[in-house]
């Protein structure tokens, strides 16, 4: 406690890291301020009001390896607010949409031979069992999906997925990207034939919104629509503060949680070398559409999409996961660089093209059932990781002495979730202490 005690922290970023990170040094005795540049806590996971109702920007789910969301939901005494739910899945292959995810599923499914999806089922428990993900790090996800499947059988399952997240980046992806998503939805089963899914009664603004409270008790602060233009350092290369609104703050140190990609701009100090490592990590941008529906267009939770008249790798229907406000609620995400041309067509046209695949997904569709639409857009969505992306992150540890950095590129080899969020904020904070000790 002692090494914290009044110790002045600024947090940029209020998504559940960096809410996470100002609960972690709270508890430590630190002030704490967190500055967010939107008129709203959450980040990816905050609420927007759709037509009257609260809904997240973009789909959330909880698995059942999620042991960090547990254990904030407990400390936070939301555990009776966790409900579970037996979801499907689906694979829409060649004009056809197919159950998934089982193994009367996968036996059945005409893209494969017999071989092949025995292999496929060796290769999914095998990776569930995997618990040091470094030697896959250094493995491309296309070769290694090619020596358990084939040529054959990564066309039929996998390549449209990649290409249409990746684009051309599909050829630089690490195994341990995949294998890590793999592994925590393979967990999450109640049993081989029955997928086991979570989600928040309340949605995630629940769990937002208890960790402001606590923050606020525990005597934090959070100011919205303060977008932080610099970070400050001495000419010792010490942090001094932040500067917000055209006003300088002090503080002792400052944890990023926003894009590291915004590093360099705020901190102009940082030398070269540390500004090209950061610059060197790519993300794939997202125009997440939403659809409020009369009718659900299938029974599934998750749709993953390999039809070459499709150009989206799947849509995730949400309500048949958490029944809302009694419609049905349905994202489909259109992953592309941001440097692509079509991410920056109007927001009608993605929802014009979503709305003209559904009818291929469920002939009775009408565009009748549409109650609203929406269109969200993040140019983080994901971070591309190639092999070897371990050693290529940069230090959380900056070389501007009292900055931290952390994003979700942190998460890696895991999948991007609100769980994930909440341990890499506890490890960022771990970090900071032992460094503050030595």
């Amino acid at each position: 406690m002692s090494g914290f005690q009044g110790r002045r922290i600024a947090v940029i970023g209020a998504g559940p890291m960096g809410l996470m990170v100002a609960l972690e040094f709270l508890k430590k005795g630190a002030a704490v301020d967190i500055y967010e540049y939107d008129d709203r806590i959450g980040g990816m996971s905050a609420t927007f009001d759709f037509d009257g109702l609260a809904i997240e920007r973009y789909y959330h789910f909880i698995c059942g390896p999620d042991q960090p969301m547990f254990d904030l939901l407990s400390e936070l005494g939301l555990s009776d607010r966790l409900r579970w739910v037996e979801t499907k899945m689906g694979y829409y292959f060649n004009g056809r949409l197919f159950p998934w995810g089982t193994p009367q599923a996968l036996l059945s499914f005409p893209g494969l031979d017999l071989v092949t999806k025995l292999r496929y089922a060796a290769m999914v428990m095998r990776t569930k069992g995997v618990s040091d993900w470094r030697e896959l790090d250094r493995v491309n996800v296309i070769d290694w999906l090619k020596r358990w499947l084939g040529e054959k059988g990564y066309n039929s399952l996998w390549k449209s997925l990649f290409e249409l997240k990746f684009h051309e980046y599909t050829n630089s992806i690490s195994a341990a990207w995949l294998g890590t998503r793999i592994k925590r939805v393979g967990l999450s089963r109640k049993n081989i034939f029955k997928e086991l899914l979570g989600y928040l009664e309340g949605g995630s603004d629940v769990l937002l919104q208890a960790m402001d409270d606590k923050i606020k008790k525990l005597g934090g602060r959070i100011f919205l629509k303060a977008p932080v233009q610099q970070i400050v350092a001495a000419s010792s290369g010490k942090i001094s503060g932040i500067v917000v609104n055209g006003e300088h703050k002090d503080y002792d140190t400052v944890v990023s949680t926003v894009p590291i990609q915004y590093i360099p701009r705020l901190a102009p100090q940082l030398p070269e070398k540390f500004r090209k490592q950061i610059d060197s990590i790519a993300n794939i941008g997202v125009a997440c559409v939403i659809l409020k529906l009369k009718h659900r267009i299938t029974e599934n939770f998750w749709v993953n999409i390999n039809d070459p008249n499709i150009g989206i790798p799947g849509v995730i229907e949400y309500s048949n996961l958490n029944p809302v406000g009694g419609v049905h609620i349905l994202y489909a995400p259109f992953y592309m660089p941001t440097s692509h041309a079509k991410y920056r067509q109007p927001d009608q046209d993605f929802i014009s093209e979503t709305t003209a695949y559904l009818k291929r997904l469920n002939p009775q569709y009408s565009s009748e059932w549409i109650l609203s639409s929406r269109v969200s857009r993040y140019e983080f969505a994901q971070t591309v990781c190639p092999p070897g992306f371990y050693d290529m992150l940069p230090s959380m540890k900056t070389p501007l002495a009292g900055l931290w950095m952390a994003d979700t590129a942190y998460y890696y080899p895991e999948d991007r979730s609100i769980s994930e969020s909440v341990r890499m904020a506890k490890v960022l904070v771990d970090a900071i202490c032992r460094d503050s000790a030595s």
